[in-house]
């Protein structure tokens, strides 16, 4: 029996968690054959190897080592690199994952050769089209064969936008898939002995866990400077741990603000960390500050409570039903909502719902799905 010849596509961090969970569930189908593409997007050891480590990926196949570059020249370096792979390797279908360049770019050469397109996370909207992932999320989604979403809001975002009913599935969130995998795994870590967090766990003291990385918080001194003001503030109640993005550790020293930083006593800098080690740190924080759309949904799995620095989601599912908060960016909002979020927690009256079908079964669906469809 010939196989089918999946290409999946991966060039960022989040891309390799949601991934994870595909290439496990690829092990019990053995009517397709998959194969691992990393764009190299994310590039150095820190952002992209340690990951295959952790997450137990393959090494990759093809490593198109594209590296940085801005929004243009980054999707087009991937898209001249990828059309050859293509061409060679001719898949059955390609899959892409999430809404970064790698996503957008690989998309629109697989849709121009003609192989079938598969989406997985299509349909989040956040109505913000300033958002360079908002973009690629449209113009992935419009181009795509099969659409695999996450929540139901994006069955129903894929509809108003005209998507074809019979080429959209609703199957469940493999980064959670991937998150609860792992999570047994993480508690080995040693990375709260490591920062001198061991007993200061949820409902002792506890700590924050805040990460940025969106340019519109962070190339923004005004605004930088005001979600700074709020930590500020938050530090004095709990220590609160910051792992550096690259873009946000170039801002704050283009902005003058490596000192400020230092000078806050409780709040702690780190390099990035490896996802068993984050996954830990995160599961064990009594509250999560952040302008990260993945961990909207982590902290939802885990029932941590969030304040998500901005003023919209593309996973409005989070808000509803989940423990997340919408702050904002001023330092006013920010602090609301931090205050709110730890008062419930403390009164015990935080929501703490897990969406249908967040469950660790998404990538075998999508697998299955994808055997029944292509061939």
């Amino acid at each position: 029996m010939t196989k089918i010849r999946v290409l999946n596509v991966v060039g960022a961090r989040p891309n390799f968690v949601k991934v994870a969970s595909l290439m496990t569930a690829y092990r019990g189908c053995d009517r397709i054959d998959p194969v691992l593409i990393h764009t190299g997007q994310h590039y150095d050891e820190a952002m992209s190897a340690g990951f295959f480590r952790d997450l137990g990926l393959p090494h990759p196949e093809v490593n198109l080592e594209v590296g940085s570059g801005s929004h243009a020249v980054q999707t087009a370096e991937i898209m001249k690199a990828f059309e050859g792979v293509a061409r060679e390797m001719r898949p059955d279908a390609v899959l892409v994952v999430g809404d970064v360049n790698s996503t957008i770019a690989c998309g629109l050469v697989a849709a121009k050769l003609g192989f079938p397109l598969a989406h997985v996370e299509a349909g989040l909207r956040s109505g913000d089209r300033t958002m360079p992932e908002e973009i690629n999320r449209v113009l992935t989604d419009a181009i795509s064969d099969l659409l695999f979403c996450t929540e139901q809001a994006g069955v129903e975002n894929l509809a108003r936008e005209g998507v074809a009913h019979d080429k959209v599935f609703l199957v469940g969130n493999t980064m959670v898939d991937t998150l609860l995998r792992h999570r047994e795994r993480s508690k080995a870590s040693t990375v709260l002995e490591d920062l001198g967090l061991v007993g200061n766990l949820r409902g002792g003291g506890g700590y924050a866990v805040a990460t940025l990385h969106r340019p519109s918080n962070v190339d923004q001194e005004r605004t930088l400077t005001g979600i700074l003001d709020a930590f500020e503030e938050m530090q004095a109640d709990l220590p609160i741990v910051l792992p550096l993005h690259p873009r946000l550790r170039e801002s704050l020293a283009r902005f003058g603000l490596v000192r400020r930083v230092e000078r806050m006593n409780r709040l702690r800098t780190a390099a990035p960390f490896g996802y068993l080690d984050f996954l830990k740190l995160v599961d064990n924080a009594r509250i999560v500050l952040t302008d990260s759309g993945g961990l909207q949904e982590e902290t939802t799995a885990l029932r941590v409570p969030c304040v998500t620095l901005r003023e919209n989601t593309e996973r409005p599912v989070t808000v509803e039903i989940g423990t997340n908060r919408l702050a904002g960016t001023t330092p006013e909002g920010i602090l609301a909502s931090y205050r709110d979020a730890m008062a419930e927690f403390e009164a015990g009256e935080a929501r703490s719902s897990v969406p249908p079908l967040w469950d660790g079964r998404a990538g075998d669906r999508i697998v299955e799905i994808l055997a029944d469809n292509l061939g």
